[in-house]
């Protein structure tokens, strides 16, 4: 579990820490190295005992199958810079595409992305029910979305209420959805940490530590994913969430409601009745969060991690014809 970072001051993965690492890679003459060293690393995958888990995971990021052409015009690897607004974008796809050829072509969508793309493209969400093969997911934002925890307090300590920080402003529809109904309610800590929503749910923010005394904790999607659930599904503590519309590289798609998490109404409309009743069967709560300690698991691999990006970036550049297969 080395790639699990903690910040002093909120539990969050500490950026510093993280744009240290980035521009000392970029600034590394390197990249003629990693293009030697691409096939070898790849062919690992034939000898590995996890081969076939591995494979799966590739198709599920990458569902391109038949070859197709991308537009004229796609941009070259070389012509991805770093720019002030979407650095740590930047940094995530060049941690994997300094291994090819820089006169590879790609498209790629930055930032949340909630629609499926024109033409196949790299992304770091993607709608769940929509089967398009265009949105090729790369664990980009990770110091953001991937966080996990070590939670030393068992559920039974944990209080019997539920919480959500978030920020719950326009176009946050779930979010707002969620705040006319329940707002104020005694049994849920709620709070707005934005600065243009409604001036009357805004709080202050709280620490992942401050939420892990709860037994309870809201993930609720926002422009996209929710972006607590890694951490949440790593605690004791168990999320309660509607089934999840859009997957990061985190596979949402594949979390099994009430096995992995509490699963409630689109509507929020039964809330009160799921947490009465995990409430009352703390022992079936325990189970949900032993679930979802052990999906959480399987991105601890920084090895296996790597190795699955860059697999799913050679399928896209064979796919688009710019890689013999």
């Amino acid at each position: 579990m080395d790639n699990i970072f903690y910040s002093i001051r909120n539990g969050k993965n500490p950026k510093y820490s993280y744009y240290l690492k980035s521009y000392f890679l970029r600034l590394l003459p390197l990249k003629a190295i990693c293009r030697k060293r691409l096939n070898k690393i790849l062919a690992q995958v034939d000898t590995r005992s996890d081969k076939n888990y591995i494979n799966d995971r590739v198709n599920y990021y990458n569902r391109l199958i038949e070859p197709v052409k991308l537009p004229e015009g796609s941009p070259h690897l070389n012509e991805l810079k770093l720019q002030k607004k979407g650095k740590v974008y930047y940094f995530d796809s060049f941690e994997y595409l300094r291994y090819f050829p820089e006169n590879l072509q790609w498209n790629y969508c930055f930032g949340d992305i909630n629609f499926m793309p024109d033409t196949p493209s790299i992304v770091k969400s993607r709608p769940i029910h929509n089967q398009s093969a265009n949105a090729i997911l790369l664990n980009l934002n990770k110091v953001r979305h991937f966080i996990f925890v070590k939670d030393k307090i068992p559920f039974e300590k944990k209080m019997d209420k539920v919480i959500f920080r978030g920020k719950v402003n326009e176009g946050k529809t779930k979010r707002i959805a969620f705040f006319n109904k329940y707002f104020g309610n005694p049994l849920y800590d709620l709070g707005d940490t934005s600065r243009n929503g409604n001036p009357a749910w805004r709080t202050g923010k709280k620490t992942i530590a401050e939420h892990l005394r709860y037994k309870f904790i809201l993930a609720l999607e926002g422009n996209d994913v929710a972006s607590n659930l890694k951490w949440v599904m790593s605690s004791n503590s168990v999320a309660v969430m509607p089934r999840p519309e859009f997957e990061t590289w985190f596979m949402e798609g594949r979390l099994i409601p009430n096995y992995h998490y509490i699963e409630i109404k689109p509507d929020f409309s039964d809330l009160e009745e799921r947490i009465a009743y995990y409430t009352a069967h703390p022992d079936e709560a325990i189970e949900i969060s032993r679930h979802a300690n052990e999906y959480v698991s399987q991105f601890f691999d920084k090895k296996r991690e790597k190795l699955i990006s860059l697999l799913v970036l050679q399928k896209y550049f064979r796919k688009t014809g710019q890689l013999e297969q």
